[in-house]
Order: C-alpha cells, then structure tokens, then sequence
C-alpha cells in the first residue's frame, strides 16, 4: 500500500507520518516514510521547485515506495505533492496507492511557520529575502479532486488525524 500525502507545508505530513508508523509498528504493521524533506537532500538534491523538479521529485519518490510496498511494507510518501496530474499518474503506475489530503488553512500555517517560508514569501516584492516559490502562496496548489481521505488539521487533532488514518490503513491495507 502507497499512501501519498498531498498538503502544504506546515500542515502536519510529517508528525502524522510518524504518530501512524509508531503506533503502527506496535500492531507489527511495517510502515517507511518517504520524506520529502529528507529525500531531497540526498536522491533529490539536483532538483529545484520548478514545476517539471516538483514533478520529478515526486516520481522518485514514487519509485522508492513501489519498490518497498512490493514488500508488503506500507510507505507513506509524506511530500507537499502539488499536482494533480503527478497525483494521478503515481496512482496509475502503481498499486493500491491512495491519495490523503492534509488540508489546513493559510492563517494556521502562518501560525505554525516552523520554517519561517510563509513570512519570508509575504514579504513584499523585491525584499532580498523574499521566496518567491512557497506552494499555495505564490506557487500553484492544486487541491485534490477525488482524495481517499482529508484530514483537515487545523481543526482536528493530531491524535484524531492519526487515528481515523489508522483507521483508513486498517481497512485498506491487504498484508500478504
């Protein structure tokens, strides 16, 4: 089983991503994160953020959950994941992938801001600090059509998200 996170930065990929595998491995269900942050720092790192290394990214990403989910491992590939069309195509190049979108609002990411993109993408124009390629500020985000679940979290939970995920996997997964 792939599962693909699609969702904004700051929107709780990765802690959800973690809580699940934790409390995942106690059921002794093999779970791998395929982080994008991680990832593009070592099999990603000759990509930028333009649309065609976005895309890119993602089917590497995509290719290394193929290979572990052949495994009977559940990976989920925790990425902001952007485009729908990138979306679609990992969903019909590979087997039993679903897609899960982290929805949250821009205030609440503007709260969270861990890394500090959202203030430096509202700066004003020409501002030497400014990132001009922040998805869903001044980078498309193209909100998923038909996702297999939504958790919304900014107005949810963390260990609600985890669990009704839990739940979905439960339902979904087929272990050999």
């Amino acid at each position: 089983m792939i599962i693909q996170f699609c969702g904004l930065s700051g929107s709780g990929k990765t802690t959800i991503a973690r809580r699940v595998k934790e409390l995942l491995a106690v059921k002794n269900i093999p779970v791998e994160i395929i982080d994008g942050d991680e990832y593009r720092k070592v099999l990603c790192a000759d990509l930028g953020f333009s649309r065609e290394d976005r895309n890119t990214n993602i089917r590497r990403l995509a290719f290394v959950a193929g290979k572990l989910s052949s495994y009977n491992i559940i990976t989920i590939i925790c990425a902001i994941n952007p485009y729908e069309s990138v979306r679609d195509e990992v969903k019909t190049t590979y087997p039993n992938v679903t897609t899960v979108f982290i929805d949250c609002g821009l205030e609440e990411l503007i709260k969270r801001d861990t890394k500090g993109l959202y203030k430096k993408a509202l700066l004003p124009d020409g501002h030497p600090d400014k990132v001009h390629n922040l998805t869903g500020v001044n980078d498309p985000f193209d909100i998923p059509q038909n996702p297999d679940l939504i958790i919304r979290s900014d107005s949810e939970e963390v260990e609600n998200s985890v669990e009704r995920l839990i739940q979905f996997i439960l339902a979904n997964y087929k272990s050999s």
